[in-house]
């Protein structure tokens, strides 16, 4: 992972848990600059949680930086690794009330929303519930959970440039239910024996930790297939994936009416394979007036040198004017 087209690594000044309700505790922290511009990171998954590499996006001398842990993952309560947890409430609906519900519990009273992957949904869904709370969406790898996306990479189409990893990803399920392997997932991912549930979550997480980069990161492969992280990244996701994201088809790109007054940009990897780029092509088509910046030399993930410079881009031409 070459961050070096980042900001220096920094600590955040707070840290807190805020009780969002349905037993559920979501970890926060706040970095950067108390009195400056606010942000929030909507991190990928979902279940994928946050990390400390996560604040460099950002000019910590002008932004108030806020990063969070969506329910059930990262330092969030009840973790879905615990094969107890409920995820009953866990839903693209429940995750945009949590992030108004923080905003007003820091005192703010609009913000910019970075969000990338299933992080960019969610910044879709939350501006168009709340457009009056965004000042500015910059979105990376643009993924809707429409069918033919969900169908893509998690049913096959995806297996047509990766056939040996896609081996690993299929070695969990018996030949005759292959033909819905979302379902199928879902099946062992709800399993409460370890035995079962844990296997099938590390080969889910490693077909898509293994494609994320255009050229494969081992170390990020090892971190995403820790046993706990990868049971509860798997299963959240299953869980949302099975469901559509609790949206009609097509709802986040018919939505842009709500939101084409708010300043964006649009980055995304032009050899994505988990997200390609006819979600983001869609997007820019339905949204012209946002800005619309291909990288050629990457895939999907926000720690590729090209993806990275261009979101450092954008959260710096959002800057606010010196002197304001």
């Amino acid at each position: 992972m070459d961050l070096d087209v980042l900001y220096p690594p920094i600590e955040p000044y707070e840290t807190g848990e805020l009780i969002v309700g349905d037993g559920n505790r979501v970890h926060w922290e706040q970095s950067g600059n108390p009195d400056g511009k606010p942000v929030v990171f909507l991190h990928g998954g979902p279940g994928g949680g946050t990390a400390a590499w996560h604040r460099r996006f950002f000019d910590p001398e002008v932004y108030r930086i806020v990063l969070f842990d969506q329910r059930g993952c990262g330092r969030s309560t009840p973790h879905v690794s615990d094969p107890a947890a409920d995820l009953r409430f866990n839903t693209t609906w429940h995750l945009v009330a949590d992030i108004e519900l923080l905003r007003r519990n820091l005192g703010i009273t609009a913000w910019q929303v970075f969000g990338g992957s299933w992080g960019s949904t969610l910044a879709l869904a939350y501006a168009q519930t709340h457009p009056d709370s965004v000042t500015e969406l910059v979105l990376r790898g643009i993924f809707t959970l429409r069918r033919h996306e969900l169908e893509w990479f998690y049913e096959g189409g995806a297996s047509a440039l990766f056939p040996d990893l896609w081996e690993d990803y299929l070695a969990p399920i018996p030949v005759l239910e292959r033909n819905r392997l979302i379902e199928a997932y879902h099946r062992r991912l709800s399993d409460p024996d370890p035995a079962v549930h844990v296997p099938a979550a590390i080969a889910w997480t490693r077909w898509e930790a293994s494609t994320v980069t255009l050229r494969p990161d081992a170390a990020q492969i090892a971190s995403a297939t820790e046993a706990a992280h990868a049971t509860a990244f798997a299963r959240i996701e299953n869980h949302y994936f099975l469901h559509g994201g609790w949206m009609r088809e097509g709802q986040l790109i018919d939505g842009v009416d709500v939101i084409r007054h708010i300043p964006a940009v649009i980055v995304q990897g032009r050899h994505d394979v988990c997200t390609p780029m006819m979600t983001a092509w869609d997007l820019h088509t339905a949204w012209p007036e946002a800005e619309f910046v291909v990288v050629d030399d990457a895939g999907h993930s926000a720690s590729e040198p090209g993806i990275a410079a261009a979101l450092r881009a954008a959260t710096d031409a959002f800057r606010p004017i010196s002197g304001r």
